[in-house]
């Protein structure tokens, strides 16, 4: 495994390891089983009237169930107890006990479960932050986003689709935040979103057994095939003070990064001061100097439309 990290982590591109050791959750979490052993704990998941959920336009609400009973209606195609329609779709993002300070894990939320799960060792105790459960309804399909810490998608149950986006295809994905604009990505609006057919796909399908590496900043959008459950792990491989102690998702950017935006805003009020044929000359010398100062010499990289799997 080792081995596996080195070449991955180094290489910073994404790769799905087949058939990895998860322990006995791969065949033991079944819908009966997970409601047993989750029992009526209570937790709060998103529900949509559609399948496509926009974190932008918020197109979902937040409720609360029991974990049992959430469980037995996101596995269902039709509900006969819900809260919008038969059809709404559910989605559960594991949180901390105290939600404001505390990430999530897996061993304390849900200690029962976590005994039939291992963590795969791909970093030290010490960089872990988070293990995230993560439990989608048939078709449930996420919004397209970045996280700013290497993380290990574990398929365990249902089968999931992919589509991940290098950081370089930033300029193309109509960023709001740590969002892309663009809900369909698979019969997107281009005269909507023109820069975005520039953006190279790379698609994987997660069948139960199976483990995507998402390297930091790399772009993904999620797709349940089938009723899922997954555990999402993620550890900072940057140092400690690289992160926003105030940050129990993992979501907010470095806090050099952080300022650097703020610095940015500054100057760009600054300019405002000029004429505006001034204001675009002076942006142009800057993307200039960023560009020789900033940007990664290497080529990009080619297209494909499958990941590398070990």
């Amino acid at each position: 495994m080792f081995r596996l990290q080195c070449r991955f982590e180094c290489m910073r591109r994404p790769a799905v390891l087949k058939r990895v050791p998860l322990g006995p959750c791969v065949r033991a979490w079944t819908v009966s089983y997970l409601a047993q052993k989750g029992g009526d704990r209570e937790v709060k998941v998103h529900v949509s009237p559609e399948p496509r959920m926009d974190f932008l336009h918020k197109n979902f609400v937040y409720r609360t169930l029991p974990f049992d009973k959430f469980i037995q209606r996101a596995a269902e195609a039709k509900h006969s107890d819900f809260f919008i329609s038969e059809d709404e779709s559910y989605y559960l993002r594991s949180l901390g006990e105290d939600v404001r300070k505390e990430p999530a894990d897996l061993r304390k939320q849900f200690p029962e479960l976590a005994e039939d799960f291992h963590i795969p060792q791909f970093f030290e105790p010490e960089q872990f932050f988070s293990s995230v459960f993560r439990i989608s309804s048939p078709g449930l399909q996420l919004w397209t986003h970045y996280d700013v810490m290497d993380n290990l998608l574990a398929q365990v149950t249902g089968r999931k689709r992919v589509v991940l986006y290098s950081p370089k295809d930033a300029l193309y994905l109509y960023l709001t935040g740590d969002k892309s604009e663009v809900l369909d990505i698979d019969t997107t609006d281009l005269q909507l979103y023109p820069e975005f057919v520039k953006a190279s796909r790379y698609e994987c399908i997660l069948e139960p057994g199976d483990l995507l590496f998402i390297p930091a900043l790399w772009f993904h959008n999620t797709l349940a095939l089938q009723f899922g459950v997954g555990v999402n792990v993620f550890w900072r491989h940057l140092p400690p003070e690289s992160y926003d102690k105030k940050d129990p998702y993992g979501n907010k950017d470095p806090v050099a990064a952080s300022r650097a935006l703020q610095s940015l805003e500054r100057t760009l009020g600054i300019l405002e001061e000029l004429p505006p044929d001034y204001q675009d000359f002076y942006a142009r010398r800057m993307v200039l100097r960023i560009q020789s100062r900033a940007y990664l010499r290497q080529t990009m990289e080619a297209s494909q439309e499958n990941l590398d799997t070990a």
